[in-house]
């Protein structure tokens, strides 16, 4: 999309109302014949724009477009996303950012991208991407912090999701050690972090984040190892992606603030309330087969899993998938 057609949608936005072809034209510094121009470029894009004379022009509808002209109006973050590099289609948005991070770009780069044909989750697992309905997204950082703190950032992601549904919908999400935020029981988002260090620093670390926001029934792949759901299955509402996307990216940056000025401590008291075990008997599996159980002990400094047995004895868990009983 032309810059100055983004520019006419923040105007449209700005007003709420009838903006005039002599004020757009004004503000842009281009006649009225191109305006009208950048008004048809938007109607080709799926946006309804009415035009009265004598009123000028409104918004009508928007189309359900991830892009940094429907997102920059909600995004309130003072670094994430301050860079977006949004995307029709790509393999995977965790890979473009580590390319983009690995050339230079700024802390708080975001890539998103409509549909991913190679999206993965933990220890390499597919995570369906179908174009039109979700949110999928990954964030450059470069946290001045030791390699072993890396994986506290999941945590962030997690918080920062299971706020942005309770923002932008009634639900009420939980969140599963290490990386799922669910609702009633059923996975609805999942993060994962990958990062480029050195033996005595981090050079950067990227987050992925990958939301099931508008997917039906008939969109999930039939080999699940988990149940998984969508907000919009769950809220019996559409989500309208670029506001959760901005509401995502306001929250990651508000957590990502505390937790460069107070460490993990503040995040990982939130992750913990939000945790789906908390006081409860879980069971430990590798691969399938149960290996653990005991109850739910929290988490520690480096986002390890503490499971208290029948012993009494505190294990510390670093890998695999727990269930609750």
């Amino acid at each position: 999309m032309h810059p100055k057609a983004g520019i006419i949608l923040r105007l449209f936005r700005e007003e709420g109302g009838f903006v005039s072809g002599e004020h757009l034209s004004r503000e842009l510094g281009v006649s009225r014949t191109a305006i009208w121009k950048h008004i048809t470029t938007l109607r080709e894009a799926g946006y309804s724009v009415e035009a009265v004379p004598s009123r000028g022009y409104r918004l009508i509808s928007a189309p359900d477009l991830l892009d940094a002209e429907s997102i920059r109006p909600y995004l309130e973050s003072k670094c994430i996303g301050q860079s977006l590099v949004c995307l029709k289609q790509t393999l995977s948005t965790n890979a473009d950012a580590f390319k983009l991070a690995e050339q230079g770009a700024a802390e708080g780069t975001v890539v998103m991208a409509d549909s991913q044909n190679a999206g993965k989750g933990r220890r390499g697992r597919f995570w369906a991407s179908p174009e039109g309905v979700n949110l999928y997204c990954s964030a450059v950082l470069r946290p001045l912090i030791m390699p072993h703190q890396a994986p506290q950032l999941t945590f962030l992601s997690a918080v920062a999701v299971a706020r942005a549904i309770e923002a932008t919908t009634a639900l009420k999400p939980e969140i599963k050690w290490p990386n799922d935020v669910l609702i009633s029981g059923r996975k609805v988002a999942g993060l994962l972090n990958e990062m480029s260090a050195e033996t005595d620093g981090i050079n950067f670390v990227i987050l992925g984040i990958g939301v099931n926001l508008n997917m039906t029934a008939d969109q999930f792949p039939d080999d699940l190892r988990h149940p998984a759901t969508s907000i919009m299955l769950e809220s019996g509402s559409k989500v309208v992606r670029s506001h959760f996307a901005a509401s995502v990216l306001n929250e990651l940056d508000k957590l990502y603030a505390v937790f460069l000025l107070s460490g993990f401590a503040p995040v990982r008291q939130e992750w913990q309330q939000r945790c789906n075990a908390g006081g409860r008997q879980i069971v430990v599996s590798d691969a399938g087969v149960d290996c653990l159980s005991g109850l739910f002990a929290g988490i520690d400094e480096d986002g390890a899993l503490l499971l208290q047995t029948g012993s009494g004895r505190i294990e510390r868990v670093v890998s695999g998938d727990v269930r609750v009983i």
